[in-house]
């Protein structure tokens, strides 16, 4: 390669470096960020008497140590760790060494992020608003809102939907998820409504519920700028909407509201419920709800007398 580093990592660095642009097609950003990561790795090895390629467990745990005694975000060093970690796959796939020393690491601790949803004032803005976008438009982004919020789906299970999933009067929707899977979400009054006044107004035939440009199936960025306009109208920021946003929303108020985290598993279509249980921020907020509204001491209420 011909970058300018200030690090020169070794010989097998540099075949690593090669590899993932001529097999995996990496990005020139990608690459100077692999680059600056072997170089930093390579120096350290050095300067205990390994090479990169050389280097043992122990170097690699002292490696990782100095990370943390840098005060190095978890998640920067998570990545570091990753470079590294393919870096001594490539080692072995290639029979330079016979060991993997990282897979021995334990990698930084990150920290638990959690979803972000509008709350419930926000997606009746963006409801409010969708209407009023220009007719063919206001018409899908009503339908897919709708659908979004009643029944928390994935985009691409959104996009996916054929013309015929929506059978007169149906009360519930077939979907199929990640893996293929099936499973039965509730469809609201309002989402059958929008989506037959969106299939009534099109005049053109095609296979897919949400059509776009050729009869195809609605992309994912066009959906995408639909969303962030509508968002725009209904003053919210755009850059806090998505459509996994509004699945986030869906989970949150569901279970904000009394839903049980079984049912929202099934609901979302989470194959294991531990993926469910990161909604449970929520939880505390309504727990305190709970309290302030039927505690007898809450604010706003008389004491209970006191007897004798």
């Amino acid at each position: 390669m011909s970058t300018r580093r200030a690090i020169e990592p070794d010989r097998h660095c540099e075949a690593f470096l090669e590899m993932l642009a001529a097999e995996r097609g990496a990005a020139r950003n990608t690459l100077l960020a692999y680059e600056a990561d072997l170089g930093g790795f390579a120096a350290f090895a050095r300067a205990r008497g390994q090479s990169a390629a050389g280097a043992d467990g122990e170097t690699l745990r002292a490696w990782l140590r100095g990370l943390d005694e840098e005060g190095l975000a978890a998640r920067s060093a998570a990545r570091k760790l990753s470079a590294i970690r393919q870096f001594h796959q490539f080692l072995v796939r290639e029979n330079i060494r016979a060991d993997d020393p990282t897979a021995l690491l334990d990698s930084p601790r990150l920290p638990r992020s959690l979803p972000k949803y509008l709350s419930e004032a926000e997606v009746d803005a963006m409801l409010a608003a969708a209407p009023a976008r220009p007719k063919a438009q206001a018409l899908v982004a009503t339908a897919a809102l709708e659908l979004l919020y009643a029944s928390g789906l994935r985009v691409s299970e959104l996009l996916a939907l054929p013309r015929s999933a929506l059978g007169r009067d149906a009360a519930m929707l077939m979907v199929r998820g990640k893996g293929g899977k099936e499973r039965v979400v509730p469809l609201s009054g309002a989402a059958r409504a929008a989506a037959a006044a969106m299939l009534a107004a099109r005049k053109s035939p095609g296979s897919w519920l949400f059509q776009g440009r050729g009869g195809q199936a609605l992309t994912r960025q066009g959906f995408a700028l639909i969303l962030k306009q509508v968002a725009l109208d209904a003053g919210i920021d755009p850059a806090r909407v998505s459509p996994h946003v509004l699945r986030h929303s869906f989970a949150s108020h569901m279970l904000a509201r009394g839903a049980d985290l079984r049912s929202l598993q099934l609901l979302l279509g989470h194959a294991d419920i531990a993926t469910t249980q990161i909604y449970t921020h929520i939880l505390p907020e309504r727990l305190q709800t709970l309290v302030q509204t039927h505690h007898p001491l809450a604010e706003g209420k008389p004491a209970p007398r006191r007897r004798g």
